[in-house]
């Protein structure tokens, strides 16, 4: 029996694709010898079993998708059953079919939907099949409930494309590491999803980025995002349900106005293990130990040969990174024996003190220098290497930053030469203040005291062999000179903050893309935040819930229920985040965070 002679429809919507889909046709049966390109995707023109159909055997079962053209598969990983099975599918062609077959038997009494989006194109041109779900059941009914959502990143809120979506019965928290759930679907290129053909019963609702393909949760590698609540679906499957079609990605209205019940955000959780992952040499007196988990414990750590008061440690801002320097200028052996006592976690899943002997082996190319290589000596091989960081955009924030490679045992900020030059190149010298970094020892920040103006340029002189490094290496002289514009083109934002109410708020101004972030605010009070010197184009402000008042984004905890810090975008009126700035433009803009927040 034909699928057409159920769905009467069907002739007429295979009419409708190829008109929507081109202008123009080919022969799809050979290569085209002439005339325009095929444009037109391929129609599917028949399926087996239809859809609906009951009682389908559990054993030996194959699906086919006959299409009205050759066609091959482009990602076989892209034909996606749910429930999930254990072994992966098998597809292959035959004639102008997709044939699907299963490595283990189907279960009994259970609705299946298996979907092929993003898996087929066609043999010619690459023109990719729209899409097509099939539902079918292995008992006596086919469930008809369905919920839709959004998987965003907690970050960005940009769409996580093929992200897996994943329904559990199982309330229990050990219930996504331990078995596949019992409905599941991919995320489109818009972060949507939809949960089709499910059972009218409570559901816990995940989401991962399943990189390893085996419908778990692996915590040590994959992102992931979860629903507070208990999920109960609450829609129907019917005709013209618009969220259940499958849509042209490139159509952004479409895909915009599908509605959806739930909103994820996605996120690397906190590994449950405890343990040291890497250990490295980098150089002479350089080592860096690199922990599972954020938060390390470390009771004592020493390295034979070497006295404990000539060791420098240093943890990240998340302390699941150590960086070892040996404050000792002679040159130090091949290798470093490092003995370790910190908390690692036991088979037990309990953190016990763990004494650990590592061989910190120097790199080939960092080892000593024989005397017939001395010529290959580079210059910066013999000083205190360093770098200034600024720009125009973040001077008034920022000021100057001055990094060095590795920490100072002898410093004179005190000998810095500062100098302002006005419009008309009359210099004269200004004061600065040195602010250090309490994260990072080998970094500062040179501020400015006083009044900063456009048109001005502001000039800090590093000296000559004012700073040695724990190599025993003396800086070279540096000048760094910022000119802040005073171009009549450029223009600035000034958001007019309101409803912080005493709690803790980051405020970034990002790029269009949200890749990158332009100027950042520490908030705790209503005030006026200034983002000059911006070139014409289109920016966006992201405000970030510090809850924990740690002055960064803090990631979420599946096992203990903790979501990411909260994330929003500002809005305007019509629900864009993206500011169009033209030139010569001093904008201003409201913000009411409490409400943003509510």
């Amino acid at each position: 029996m034909k699928i057409k002679s159920l769905i009467p429809l069907l002739p007429a919507a295979v009419v409708l694709a190829s008109l929507f889909f081109s202008h123009s046709c080919a022969n799809t049966t050979q290569a085209p010898t002439g005339g325009p390109k095929d444009t037109i995707p391929p129609v599917l023109l028949d399926v087996f079993p239809l859809p609906g159909t009951l009682n389908v055997p559990v054993h030996k079962t194959e699906i086919m998708f006959k299409f009205n053209e050759y066609v091959k598969i482009k990602d076989q990983k892209s034909i996606y059953l749910s429930p999930p099975q254990e072994k992966p599918l098998k597809a292959r062609i035959k004639g102008k079919s997709v044939i699907v077959s299963f490595e283990e038997d189907l279960l009994p009494n259970t609705t299946y939907t298996i979907d092929i989006t993003g898996a087929v194109v066609d043999n010619n041109e690459g023109n990719p099949f729209p899409g097509y779900a099939l539902t079918f059941s292995t008992g006596e009914r086919i469930d008809s409930m369905y919920v839709t959502g959004l998987v965003q990143d907690c970050s960005t809120l940009n769409p996580v494309n093929e992200a897996t979506v994943m329904l559990y019965k199982d309330q229990a928290d050990s219930a996504l590491f331990l078995h596949r759930p019992d409905a599941a679907v991919k995320t489109d290129q818009w972060g949507f999803f939809c949960l089709r053909n499910i059972q009218d019963t409570c559901f816990r609702l995940y989401a991962i980025v399943d990189d390893n393909g085996n419908n778990k949760y692996d915590p040590e590698t994959e992102k992931v995002a979860f629903c507070d609540s208990i999920v109960w679906p609450k829609h129907k499957v019917a005709e013209g349900i618009y969220e259940l079609y499958k849509f042209d990605m490139l159509d952004t209205a479409a895909c915009l106005a599908r509605k959806t019940d739930y909103e994820l955000n996605m996120f690397k959780g906190v590994p449950g293990k405890q343990m040291l992952v890497n250990k490295v040499r980098v150089d002479d007196r350089t080592s860096y130990l690199t922990f599972m988990a954020p938060y390390a414990q470390v009771n004592k750590l020493n390295i034979k040969g070497v006295a404990n008061k000539n060791l420098i440690t240093q943890f990240d801002i998340n302390r699941d990174s150590l960086v070892i320097w040996v404050n000792d200028p002679k040159p130090q052996p091949d290798t470093f024996h490092l003995n370790i006592d910190y908390m690692k976690t036991d088979s037990t899943g309990v953190l016990v003190k763990t004494k650990e002997k590592i061989k910190l082996v120097k790199p080939k190319e960092g080892r000593q220098v024989g005397k017939s290589s001395r010529k290959d000596i580079k210059h910066e091989d013999t000083i205190a290497v360093f770098k200034t960081v600024s720009s125009p955009e973040t001077f008034e924030q920022y000021g100057i930053g001055i990094e060095f490679n590795y920490p100072l045992v002898t410093e004179a900020f005190d000998s810095l030469k500062y100098e302002v030059t006005n419009p008309r190149q009359k210099t004269e010298a200004g004061h600065y203040s040195v602010e250090r970094d309490t994260l990072d020892i080998r970094k500062v920040r040179i501020r400015h005291i006083g009044k900063i103006l456009p048109g001005y340029e502001y000039k800090l002189t590093v000296p000559w062999r004012k700073f040695k490094d724990i190599n025993g290496h003396y800086n070279d002289s540096s000048v760094v000179k910022i000119k802040l514009p005073d171009d009549e083109k450029l223009s600035s934002i000034s958001l007019n903050v309101t409803g912080v109410n005493g709690t803790r708020y980051i405020v970034d101004l990002m790029n269009e893309k949200r890749s990158s972030t332009l100027r950042s605010y520490t908030i705790e009070k209503d005030c006026t935040l200034d983002f000059p010197y911006l070139k014409e184009g289109k920016y966006c402000f992201r405000i970030t819930e510090d809850k924990n008042r740690n002055y960064m984004v803090d990631t979420g905890d599946i096992l203990k229920h903790i979501q990411p810090e909260s994330v929003r975008f500002f809005k305007l009126k019509d629900g864009n985040i993206l500011i169009t700035l033209l030139s010569s433009v001093e904008l201003s803009q409201d913000v009411d965070i409490s409400a943003l927040f509510k």
